[in-house]
């Protein structure tokens, strides 16, 4: 796949996307940095602080910061949550981010959202070889207005959407945020019909606010029963 082939570009106003967070992390807004800062400029300058060592670490072993304080968000509802999307990324990187740089992955759709979570975790369930849990998760519903670079019905980018690998779509994901990306729709892996955003600016992640309250139990399958709260 070349890099100078770019997908198309939609200008998407999306309404009331999902993201489904354990609802051990979405009860609070504080970062683990909280506690030590007295006001939200201070929680600035440890960001920023810590940030910086961050990016000293990494160009220690030939890497760069994967991102600035200037980017993240403050004063805003749930910002602490966005800004968390965006620092603590997998160390192996998801579909569409490195382990540099994380992004705002949500789904069109409740149950979009709720088969991309059950699979991840049975993955991890599987590495184990024990699905016997229980975990309650968190609607963060946001809204988006921007451009997007569109990967439904394009078929020079398939290889983006291998259900196995994320090596292209990692390389395509770097190559679209080096040049001022905004991030990527593309269908579901994991839920015929459904629709995913990969957004690479915290900014962008507009008006955040809990929806509906799930558990999910395993029982021995990798498949969960599904309970809504």
């Amino acid at each position: 796949m070349p890099l100078q082939l770019l997908p198309p570009l939609t200008t998407l106003r999306q309404f009331d996307t999902c993201r489904l967070l354990p609802s051990r992390f979405a009860e609070t807004e504080d970062s683990v940095l909280a506690p030590l800062a007295d006001n939200d400029q201070d929680l600035r300058d440890l960001f920023e602080l810590d940030n910086a060592t961050n990016a000293r670490l990494r160009a220690q072993h030939g890497g760069a910061a994967g991102i600035t304080t200037d980017e993240l968000v403050f004063g805003v509802p749930h910002f602490r949550i966005i800004n968390a999307a965006y620092t603590y990324p997998r160390p192996e990187g998801s579909r569409f981010n490195s382990g540099q740089r994380g992004a705002w992955y949500c789904a069109f759709d409740s149950a979009t959202a709720l088969a991309e979570v059950s699979f991840h975790k049975a993955v991890e369930y599987a590495e184990i070889g024990r699905y016997h849990d229980s975990v309650q998760y968190q609607t963060m519903l946001a809204d988006f207005t921007a451009s997007f670079y569109d990967l439904r019905a394009n078929q020079p980018f398939a290889a983006c959407l291998q259900p196995d690998s994320y090596i292209a779509s990692q390389t395509l994901a770097e190559h679209l945020l080096d040049s001022g990306a905004l991030g990527v729709i593309y269908p579901s892996v994991r839920h015929a019909g459904g629709t995913n955003l990969a957004c690479f600016r915290p900014a962008l992640v507009g008006n955040v606010r809990k929806g509906a309250s799930y558990r999910l139990t395993w029982q021995g399958s990798p498949v969960p029963t599904i309970e809504t709260l």
